[in-house]
């Protein structure tokens, strides 16, 4: 199934920032969910093929030897579905000398044993011989989306065999994705017709005489291979496998690891898929924790007073309109590390308050922390606030930890490295503005959430960045350097235009000098600025020679 989703998808369009082939992930995901969506399966688990060598080799060396070689695309993707699945704590077999689907067939036989309905998504059509009342084969049709349902009667209408019978008729006229060549002259319908005539192959070989015409002859001649396909494509019923159908309930996914990894994938519309599935009678996704606050109103007058007695790291969220550049901040949140936080809305501040709000952001002694930290800073200095003694950006430290990943939101860093859903739209959601989307909460509970969120994510952060080594190049480097961003960003730079007006004399008395040069050797003056001209002079007048187009 992943290799079918390989080619349903252009490599070409499916790759991550840093070049990462991610079609066959992608198309493979993409099944998964669906199934988990239509199918509303209890169990669940993946089979993998160990690899080309199989005890179906070692009889038959030709076995499946007509494919071409994997691409290298390709085999570089099964590791990270390996990984994809472990996440989704589906379990994954695989096994030497076994194929994935003797796996598949072991364990359908196994539940149907147990009283199970099966499902058994396969793409090898060896998986028919499978089929029962209680176990339904999906085949693709096309790509990895179109899935038909192979019922009894399914198999019976479009073989005219049973699906028990489905072997005999594939020994007979053989499986070319397999390299298992058929009786010459010898279709699906003869074959067909001489099952149902003599019950299957082994009635067929004792009445092997009593077939007439060319068609007899030729099975005649072709005894041994029809046999050998016959042993060939029978699936393994009692492989030895570490995990029994019992085994396979599904479980609570690792949400944190989910979005590591599909961060680094760049699923971002894939992950929205997944985590919106709801299961009948089993909730996959365990909702995580939401984040406890505890928020105070303070009267007017009081805000100087509360900032005051907050100690250590505090954290604090912005909520503006506008561009990252130039937004203008209309709410701020404080939260500290026991969780009590407040909302004020920088509008409708009285003047001790606002003195005292301005003063207190202002204070390089009070360490914050702050989301998006340059953005906050723009907002807050369109309202006239200065805002210093910034120690830490849970954005910057994400960044730092994981830089292949390709966004660091709130919500996201929160579910990673709380487990707490956050439960609001992310600030940054139109390219990186402060807009802040209403829930059914109100912007002030929103705000309380981020505030809370941030100063929490302090420690977790800065625990992974000092394993790593990186902490020194956030609060020497990333956060003052923000710092200096926004300043630039706000005021602009200062730039010596005597000196690039003399740069620009030399540079342009350089290329004169050089041009003059051109036109020696040519003889004559040209617009060295246009290809057409300058293709005359090199290939037709100095004789250049010529090379064939390239990029």
């Amino acid at each position: 199934m992943a290799f079918r989703a390989y080619f349903a998808l252009p490599v070409e369009k499916f790759a991550t920032s840093d070049g990462q082939p991610t079609n066959a992930v992608y198309g493979f995901v993409s099944m998964l969910i669906s199934l988990l969506r239509e199918e509303r399966p209890t169990h669940v688990a993946v089979a993998f093929d160990a690899g080309h060598h199989t005890f179906r080799t070692e009889e038959y060396p030709q076995y499946k030897g007509t494919r071409d070689a994997t691409p290298e695309p390709f085999t570089g993707q099964v590791p990270l579905i390996s990984e994809v699945l472990a996440t989704l704590n589906v379990p994954t077999l695989s096994k030497d000398l076994i194929e994935a689907d003797d796996i598949l067939a072991t364990l359908a036989g196994q539940a149907e044993t147990a009283g199970m309905d099966v499902l058994v998504c396969s793409g090898d059509r060896d998986t028919f011989q499978l089929v029962t009342d209680h176990v339904t084969v999906l085949y693709p049709r096309k790509g990895v989306s179109d899935l038909a349902r192979m019922t009894p009667q399914a198999v019976q209408d479009k073989y005219a065999v049973a699906p028990v019978q489905y072997p005999d008729l594939a020994a007979l006229v053989g499986e070319t994705s397999d390299n298992l060549p058929g009786v010459p002259g010898v279709g699906p319908k003869t074959a067909a017709k001489w099952i149902a005539t003599y019950g299957g192959l082994q009635g067929i070989l004792e009445n092997i005489d009593a077939i007439p015409g060319k068609a007899g002859d030729s099975l005649r001649d072709h005894l041994e291979s029809v046999r050998r396909n016959r042993r060939l494509n029978a699936l393994l019923r009692d492989v030895a496998l570490p995990l029994s159908p019992a085994d396979l309930v599904i479980g609570p996914w690792d949400r944190t690891g989910i979005n590591e990894l599909f961060d680094t994938l760049q699923f971002r519309t894939l992950r929205e898929r997944l985590f919106s599935l709801e299961l009948a009678g089993t909730d996959l996704t365990e909702p995580a924790p939401r984040i406890e606050l505890g928020t105070v109103s303070l009267a007017a007058g009081e805000l100087g007073e509360w900032l005051s007695h907050r100690t250590g790291t505090v954290g604090v969220a912005v909520a503006g309109k506008g561009t990252p550049t130039e937004a203008d901040a209309w709410q701020l949140s404080v939260a500290d590390g026991a969780g009590e936080s407040t909302t004020v809305d920088l509008s409708d501040l009285t003047d001790a308050d606002d003195h005292a709000l301005a003063a207190w952001l202002s204070d390089p002694r009070v360490m914050k922390a702050v989301h998006q930290v340059k953005q906050a800073d723009h907002a807050l200095s369109t309202r006239g606030y200065e805002l210093a003694g910034v120690v830490f950006d849970p954005e910057l430290a994400a960044y730092l930890a994981h830089p292949d990943q390709r966004s660091y939101e709130l919500d996201g860093l929160a579910t990673r490295y709380l487990g707490m859903d956050l439960g609001v739209a992310d600030e940054t959601g139109q390219q990186g503005s402060l807009d802040l989307a209403l829930d059914e909460d109100g912007p002030d509970h929103q705000l309380a959430v981020r505030a809370t969120a941030t100063q929490a994510l302090v420690k977790p952060q800065t625990d992974e960045l000092t394993e790593r080594g990186g902490l020194d190049l956030l609060t020497k480097l990333e956060l003052p350097l923000a710092g200096l961003l926004t300043v630039m960003e706000r005021s602009g730079i200062a730039v010596d235009s005597s000196y690039l007006t003399a740069l620009e004399a030399e540079f342009g008395s350089q290329s004169a000098q050089v041009a003059q040069e051109a036109f020696d050797v040519i003889g004559r003056e040209v617009n060295l600025g246009s290809p057409k001209q300058l293709q005359e002079v090199l290939f037709d007048q100095l004789g250049m020679p010529k090379t064939k187009k390239i990029k």
